[in-house]
């Protein structure tokens, strides 16, 4: 049986999963109460499959989007109906299977236990994962570790994670970045900044090929612009919070010592 949770809910945001989406929809369910889906304006007849779902499903809800937005405006569009419905945390997961569900009892529990934290995954690579992108991750991973002197944050893409909604929520508000393949990497340092703590927990991931299913919509170049980008827009703001930055890492290690 799930687990049913009134303050914790599962939040995939969906773009043309291709057919792993129902069997990650189902796989998250068999773990927890409730799944939501968020429709990011997909065209291959996904949502259709996963309204039906839904349809014999209580403990699934499926929101549809009009057109496509991006994966961090899907997430921004979940947190707000996490917090009309008195949710205060979203376990974020993708569509396309290479998430574990089976963790997912285990990254809501942490969650419960440090309600202020975000419980990030840390992945755990197998020999599906393409070389090119692991070893080109750890060029961001060093810049988002930079960008908040070296808070804790073990790995700045991968996205399944517990995210407090009320603080991620203010955060995108805010400003009208986050809204894409950025998403991921920002959001975890933008959180720090805001003085939400990571917590790691070691997870595995497995890329899926086209034959097995798998649907990728990575682009090297935009989406490797995009995160060049964004990460000058990060400087400039890690620049001027320097100071508590740097405020914070000493108290801490005064209060460590």
């Amino acid at each position: 049986m799930p687990i049913s949770s009134t303050t914790h809910v599962v939040l995939i945001p969906s773009y043309n999963p291709g057919p792993k989406v129902l069997e990650t929809v189902r796989a998250a369910r068999e773990q927890w109460s409730p799944v939501w889906v968020v429709v990011d304006g997909s065209t291959d007849g996904s949502t259709a499959a996963l309204q039906q779902l839904a349809a014999t499903d209580d403990g699934l809800q499926v929101f549809v989007l009009p057109e496509n937005r991006g994966k961090g405006a899907a997430v921004l569009h979940g947190l707000d109906q996490a917090a009309r419905q008195g949710f205060s945390h979203v376990l974020c997961m993708d569509s396309d299977g290479q998430h574990p569900a089976q963790l997912i009892p285990d990254f809501m529990a942490r969650s419960q236990q440090q309600p202020q934290a975000m419980v990030l995954g840390l992945p755990v690579f197998d020999a599906s994962a393409p070389s090119l992108r692991v070893k080109g991750r750890k060029i961001s991973n060093w810049w988002a570790n930079l960008e908040t002197l070296w808070m804790g944050i073990g790995d700045s893409l991968f996205g399944f994670r517990v995210y407090p909604v009320a603080p991620l929520r203010q955060i995108m508000q805010r400003q009208r970045w986050m809204r894409r393949f950025d998403f991921d990497p920002e959001a975890v340092v933008r959180l720090c900044w805001h003085g939400v703590l990571p917590v790691n927990l070691p997870s595995p991931v497995k890329y899926f090929q086209a034959d097995e299913g798998g649907v990728s919509h990575f682009n090297y170049w935009r989406d490797n612009r995009l995160l060049t980008w964004m990460h000058i827009r990060l400087m400039f703001g890690f620049a001027l919070r320097l100071p508590v930055l740097l405020w914070r890492k000493l108290a801490g290690k005064q209060v460590a010592g």
